[in-house]
């Protein structure tokens, strides 16, 4: 329990993590201060003005959700004059809140605000994580730290996990907040739109998955920096992959025109968890089929195949990180 308290003070000590967290209250303060300054409360005559344009735009999705469901006499799926799924083509989207100009409405908009929330979270969380462990490994305070408690599993367990912990603990609160305030926004210089039981439920759902995406970065980050003993070997093989893997890879895969080049990346995961699913769309086009006649070239990544993978990257590198301070000389 006295380790555990140890590391809670020197966590909060670091001026890095500080750091980030000024940081972080600054950058979602500049997106709530953006959010407020263009946005403002319509009036009748602008509301009418956009509930014509939603209603013709209604008109014209119902004649072509009805094309695309008489072009599957086979039941749900896709049509052959209409690439994609019918439901896409649903009237029922179509919101004349869509068609308002500088009017920010939370039912419509949340979702977007929520990605950017959960992306800046997990750059927070891989930088405190890998600054975390990095710091002590290159200044000899993991040697010092190893004199008063020798158990090595036990010392690298207990700090990933008061990082893990603080790290939630500090991504909690800002969702709260974050969300809150743009809830305020809307209710007072926007619209919040119609929210009901599904929306709160996709809602909760998105910042659940998303906040799980920040433990495992956290823990990634942590990880890499134990294996290479340094802060920055973790900016290292994050930026690595990024431009040789993420970048140069689909270059390459480009060329040799390899059919779905997506599912090699972990980017496409990441979405694929977070939102839930990701339609991509295969490079070799689409196959007719000759039992219903449609032709679709999208592909769909499901979230449980990108918790799979992703939890499988955490357990392999934190495993392997473990492994190698466990054998490693600190000296």
């Amino acid at each position: 329990m006295n380790l555990v308290r140890a590391e809670i003070g020197r966590l909060a000590a670091r001026r890095f993590v500080q750091l980030m967290l000024v940081l972080l209250v600054t950058a979602f303060g500049i997106t709530v201060a953006t959010t407020l300054a263009g946005s403002h409360q319509p009036g009748a005559a602008e509301l009418q003005k956009a509930e014509a344009w939603a209603e013709q735009q209604r008109e014209d999705v119902r004649a072509w959700y009805a094309r695309c469901i008489a072009d599957q006499p086979a039941g749900p799926g896709t049509g052959t004059r209409y690439r994609g799924n019918c439901e896409d083509l649903d009237p029922a989207q179509v919101d004349a809140s869509d068609y308002l100009s500088g009017v920010f409405v939370f039912d419509r908009q949340i979702l977007d605000l929520v990605y950017f929330l959960v992306g800046f979270l997990c750059l927070f969380g891989f930088l405190v994580g890998a600054s975390y462990i990095g710091a002590d490994l290159t200044s000899g305070g993991m040697t010092n730290l190893l004199l008063w408690r020798p158990q090595r599993m036990v010392v690298l367990g207990t700090k990933l996990g008061t990082l893990l912990a603080g790290v939630l603990a500090v991504a909690v609160v800002a969702s709260v907040v974050y969300i809150g305030a743009f809830r305020l926004i809307a209710e007072f210089r926007g619209m919040p739109g119609t929210p009901n039981a599904t929306f709160w439920t996709d809602l909760s759902m998105t910042l659940v998955r998303g906040l799980l995406l920040v433990l495992m970065v956290t823990a990634l980050g942590f990880a890499v920096a134990t294996l290479g003993r340094h802060t920055s070997a973790a900016l290292g093989v994050a930026a690595a992959y990024a431009v040789v893997w993420e970048a140069g890879g689909r270059i390459v895969m480009g060329i040799v025109d390899v059919a779905r080049p997506d599912q090699l990346m972990l980017l496409s995961y990441v979405a694929a968890w977070v939102t839930g699913d990701i339609r991509l769309y295969a490079m070799d086009g689409c196959v007719q089929q000759a039992t219903t006649g449609s032709c679709d070239p999208s592909y769909t990544i499901l979230w449980p195949a990108g918790l799979a993978v992703l939890l499988a990257l955490v357990v392999v590198t934190v495993g392997a990180a473990f492994t190698a301070f466990h054998r490693r000389d600190l000296a």
